[in-house]
């Protein structure tokens, strides 16, 4: 069976242990697991990060790299984050095929075509739906994704399946109605605990079936995410396992 690329996020593996092991101290876990694509996490870095020193570390271990920032692309006030540029640049001395941002306040009056010299860098820029109520609804990424389409400068989306039930929202409606931008899959499953919160799981045989469904609606071969809880004795069987699975999913129509 065919075969694609798997990133790991890099809070999958419990935001205290990547602080307190760093970022890099998991890479050659995630190569001998089967990964292609490391995902840095900005929040859990302690300082600034050194952006030769993780490329470096990344080339080594054969990952290709992708760096996400909490940053929102749209201030309250409207306007553009400028840091986003900055950001852009970093991830592109780490060696980073993307950064990865929230889409943050998007509203009437934003001015689009400021995007244009941010999607004329070398690296690109992937806009994901987050868990916040301003920037995460689907209406209001088609709204974006639609009007930025329409003015030449919509970026790529990261499209986060599980978060769209922050939202009490279809993944599979959202799919089909931004399914052209996807370029990057953040899968994970979600499940409701007994205080009524919702948290990140590892996904079960019904997840994997209506992911199946939803990457039908997507570019074939996307790349995707493990995004959810790695966690266990035998760290690297788990992640291998998971790295594996995740790897064989094709997007299929699921009957029944």
């Amino acid at each position: 069976m065919r075969t694609h690329t798997v990133s790991i996020s890099l809070s999958s593996f419990g935001a205290d242990a990547v602080r307190r092991l760093g970022q890099a101290s998991y890479l050659p876990l995630l190569a001998a697991a089967g990964a292609r694509r490391v995902e840095w996490r900005e929040e859990l870095f302690d300082a600034a990060p050194d952006a030769a020193t993780l490329a470096s570390l990344a080339a080594e271990h054969g990952l290709q790299s992708l760096y996400s920032t909490p940053l929102e692309l749209w201030r309250e006030d409207g306007s553009l984050e400028p840091a986003i540029a900055q950001r852009l640049q970093l991830a592109s001395e780490i060696g980073a095929v993307a950064l990865k941002v929230s889409l943050g306040h998007y509203q009437d009056g934003c001015d689009l075509l400021a995007l244009a010299p941010l999607l004329q860098h070398k690296t690109a820029l992937y806009v994901e739906n987050d868990q916040t109520p301003y920037g995460g609804q689907l209406q209001t990424l088609v709204k974006f994704f639609r009007e930025a389409q329409a003015q030449g400068v919509a970026p790529g989306m990261t499209f986060d399946i599980g978060n769209w039930y922050w939202h009490d929202e279809s993944p599979l409606l959202a799919a089909q109605l931004l399914g052209r931008w996807v370029r990057y899959v953040h899968c994970k499953a979600v499940a409701r605990r007994a205080d009524g919160r919702l948290v990140a799981v590892v996904p079960e045989d019904l997840d994997l079936a209506q992911w199946r469904e939803l990457m039908t609606h997507f570019s074939p071969g996307l790349p995707r995410a493990i995004e959810y809880p790695l966690a266990g004795e035998d760290l690297l069987a788990l992640t291998a396992r998971q790295v594996a699975q995740l790897a064989e999913l094709e997007g299929q129509v699921c009957h029944g």
